[in-house]
């Protein structure tokens, strides 16, 4: 496992760049060694950001780039709860990804059988492996420590045998969703965490830091070769006592 970064931004403002570059970075690097890009998106407040920053970068060919979606809400693709239907909207439409190379759930289907569906489109874009290997994953993290669809307390969390599984109980609404399991997120190349705001400061002390307890969700992301990273905010970082990167305008990770 690779050492654990944890870069802390003044704001959104400056991390969004820096986020973008990284994907890019990493983009590069998949492409030039494999011959394409696999990168797998999460809701929330990385829509925007991802939507704002990526486009903006000088050169961006994302021609041979596969998107998945760490989780999604089993939610028509014009429901404004879709994640790729936000995606769809608001990045697709200024980039040059083949619509076929956008891995999206099949609402119409019963939460079980759309969860299956999906692991089969994963299998097939990743033929020969027991897990899908992601070249960068990028999460968020809720207030309760909940990240993908794996919520603190949930038998998913101790899922080993699929790699997509259904959740019909999300404590948090709408409570049909798929989800990526535990060991396909841990599979991945680089996994980076953004999370912003001064709502997320106490449990984000507690993942990083550690807790009383059973381990927050997002706490139990451990990419077993992969690099980690944590992207956050000043507010969010507000009550750490670890030690972490500050860096300058510009910077590249």
């Amino acid at each position: 496992m690779a050492a654990r970064r944890v870069v802390v931004f003044p704001s959104s403002a400056e991390l969004g760049p820096v986020l973008a570059e990284l994907v890019s970075s990493r983009a590069g690097k998949a492409i030039a060694s494999r011959g394409r890009f696999t990168l797998g998106l999460s809701g929330g407040s990385l829509v925007s950001m991802l939507s704002k920053e990526l486009p903006a970068l000088p050169n961006l060919d994302c021609s041979k780039w596969v998107v998945g979606f760490c989780d999604e809400r089993l939610v028509p693709s014009n429901d404004p709860e879709s994640t790729y239907g936000l995606y769809k909207n608001q990045l697709f439409t200024k980039i040059n990804i083949p619509e076929t190379a956008v891995l999206s759930i099949d609402s119409s289907l019963p939460v079980n059988e759309c969860a299956e569906d999906y692991a089969r489109k994963l299998k097939e874009v990743f033929p020969g492996n027991d897990k899908p290997v992601f070249d960068v994953l990028l999460l968020g993290m809720g207030p309760d420590g909940h990240t993908c669809s794996l919520f603190p307390g949930h038998p998913l969390l101790e899922e080993t045998a699929r790699i997509v599984a259904p959740i019909s109980d999300s404590p948090k609404p709408p409570p049909l969703r798929v989800t990526m399991t535990l060991p396909v997120v841990n599979s991945a190349r680089c996994v980076v965490f953004v999370s912003t705001g001064g709502s997320k400061a106490p449990v984000l002390k507690e993942v990083l830091e550690g807790r009383e307890g059973p381990a927050f969700p997002a706490a139990r992301v451990l990419p077993t070769e992969g690099e980690l990273f944590w992207l956050i905010d000043g507010p969010a970082a507000a009550d750490l006592t670890i030690t972490v990167e500050k860096p300058g305008s510009g910077a590249r990770l």
